[in-house]
């Protein structure tokens, strides 16, 4: 980390925002904890996010040990960023930052979270006493064009990037009109989000996730 500022205080506080305090860095991280992605993708997560800043997050984060690069294998051969096991510490710490900050103002603006955004703020406002019955169930969230399989268990919500192989229900919509109806009293019965399987579960589950008082 030769060359960045620093506090210059040997608190373990300090010495992390030494690490993730830059602006942007730690979203960095947020986009990476459902696994590895390449810059592009990347950039799509945080539009508001220059190139430059991000290669230049991405270089402070990789020398720092918290991400490092991956070539995917053919036919893909893409480079990705992904988090090094140091890195993937940091998920309780982002959570637990989600849920003190989701007590905040929304930002002003018709501003909406992408898929991996939305995915993670729904690991943060979990709320394991409404997923009575459901604990083991699997759901499949088709937000765009990404999968994503859910299982409530009990005292948190699993999320894998993948398709389900055997859903309960399968919930297919934007990400943008999922967080209008999870946060922002959207009607559930609207032409922009589908369900099928096991509706009733669906539904439930769509409640699992109330923002803080």
């Amino acid at each position: 980390m030769t060359g960045k500022r620093t506090y210059g205080d040997p608190c373990g506080v300090a010495r992390a925002l030494d690490v993730i305090g830059e602006r942007w860095a730690l979203l960095v991280v947020r986009e990476l904890l459902l696994g590895p992605k390449r810059f592009t993708d990347l950039r799509a997560g945080m539009p508001n996010l220059s190139p430059d800043v991000l290669s230049q997050r991405l270089r402070d984060l990789e020398q720092a040990g918290v991400v490092r690069r991956d070539r995917l294998p053919p036919p893909i051969a893409a480079q990705v960023y992904e988090l090094t096991d140091w890195g993937r510490e940091l998920e309780p710490v982002v959570l637990g930052l989600g849920r003190w900050g989701s007590r905040a103002p929304f930002p002003p603006g018709n501003t909406t979270l992408g898929a991996d955004s939305l995915i993670m703020a729904l690991k943060t406002l979990y709320d394991p006493g409404r997923a009575d019955g459901l604990v083991g169930s699997s759901f499949e969230l088709r937000l765009a064009d990404q999968r994503f399989e859910a299982r409530p268990r009990d005292g948190w919500l699993d999320v894998a990037r993948r398709a389900a192989t055997d859903p309960d229900a399968t919930i297919a919509t934007d990400p943008g009109t999922l967080e209008r109806i999870l946060w922002h009293d959207h009607p559930l019965a609207t032409e922009d989000l589908s369900i099928t399987g096991n509706r009733e579960a669906a539904v439930r589950f769509l409640t699992m996730f109330p923002l803080p008082g």
